[in-house]
């Protein structure tokens, strides 16, 4: 569509997207940030771009000035031998590296703030029936092997699929230690729990080196969701798979057995309050690395 210009207002009852087409595939791509593009006074709506890095959570008690002034309010950094030190600026690469501390099984995670008063990001519910729209947007490292990645809405922290009843998140694991057994590890799945029943949906994404993902969640008015990669739409499985306890191996729902690639999932638990959580576990003796560019996070005022 050629430029066009207006005088007055420009109405859209459905709202504004910004589209482009991938080179590599011909897709359309949705690159809009938030569903609608422009802000719905009806939603309540927060972005964090990481302009100060998070630290552990001690740092905001410190009173040492250069340590407690400069450390995010809203995010904190937690894991296994997790730093400050760990959260970085890249040279090359728009927002902050989290990297683990070097040892198998480190752990760096970025959470909200979950003390009292903190922030918003902790302290406003986002329920499963506040149709709550999640994203972020993260870039691997040049090297992704012996790693996991995990990034949306669970209960805990965990990376474990087996550790909370009701979750919503996107999975990249290279195997199965201190993990869930899969059946191949080469996709981006995504995962998610309704009161312990568990679903496994394989996106068909070969995870890959160096390279930009903006994942995407949206719960509608049913508690039902939608997934996005790269503003791809992905059908979501509604058929349970075998129940996650980390030894069994998992195959879940390919894109191949979802006719509609607009499918939902099915309803989640009515108010269960989720919590946004990014985190990178090393799978080996070597520092494994995540960038995270963004996170940003809506719903509707009142339910």
């Amino acid at each position: 569509m050629a430029n066009t210009s207006f005088t007055g207002p420009v109405r859209s009852k459905e709202g504004f997207k910004i589209y482009n087409i991938t080179d590599s595939t011909g897709v359309d791509a949705d690159r809009t940030l938030h569903d609608l593009g422009i802000k719905d006074t009806r939603r309540y709506y927060l972005e964090e771009y990481f302009n100060h890095l998070p630290g552990i959570n001690g740092d905001l008690a410190s009173t040492t000035e250069a340590t407690n002034t400069p450390v995010n309010r809203s995010f904190e950094i937690l894991g296994t031998n997790h730093t400050s030190a760990l959260a970085t600026y890249s040279s090359t690469v728009a927002g902050m590296t989290i990297t683990t501390a070097g040892a198998d099984q480190d752990r760096m995670i970025v959470a909200p703030h979950l003390d009292t008063k903190q922030g918003a990001w902790a302290n406003t519910k986002w329920g499963t029936e506040n149709q709550v729209h999640w994203e972020c947007g993260i870039r691997t490292s040049s090297a992704i092997d012996n790693q996991k990645i995990w990034a949306g809405l669970k209960l805990t922290n965990d990376q474990l699929p087996q550790t909370d009843a009701n979750q919503a998140y996107f999975y990249f694991a290279t195997d199965a230690t201190n993990g869930q057994a899969l059946s191949t590890y080469t996709p981006l799945y995504f995962i998610y729990s309704v009161a312990g029943t568990d679903y496994l949906t394989n996106t068909g994404i070969t995870v890959a080196a160096s390279t930009n993902y903006h994942l995407k969640i949206k719960f509608d008015s049913d508690r039902k969701m939608e997934i996005f990669v790269n503003g791809v739409q992905y059908g979501v499985t509604q058929t349970a798979a075998t129940t996650f306890d980390g030894s069994t191996s998992v195959t879940g729902t390919t894109q191949a057995d979802i006719d509609d690639k607009t499918q939902k999932s099915v309803a989640m638990t009515d108010d269960i309050d989720l919590i946004p959580y990014i985190g990178i576990e090393a799978g080996d003796g070597a520092a494994a690395a995540l960038d995270v560019q963004f996170e940003a996070i809506s719903r509707l005022i009142y339910e």
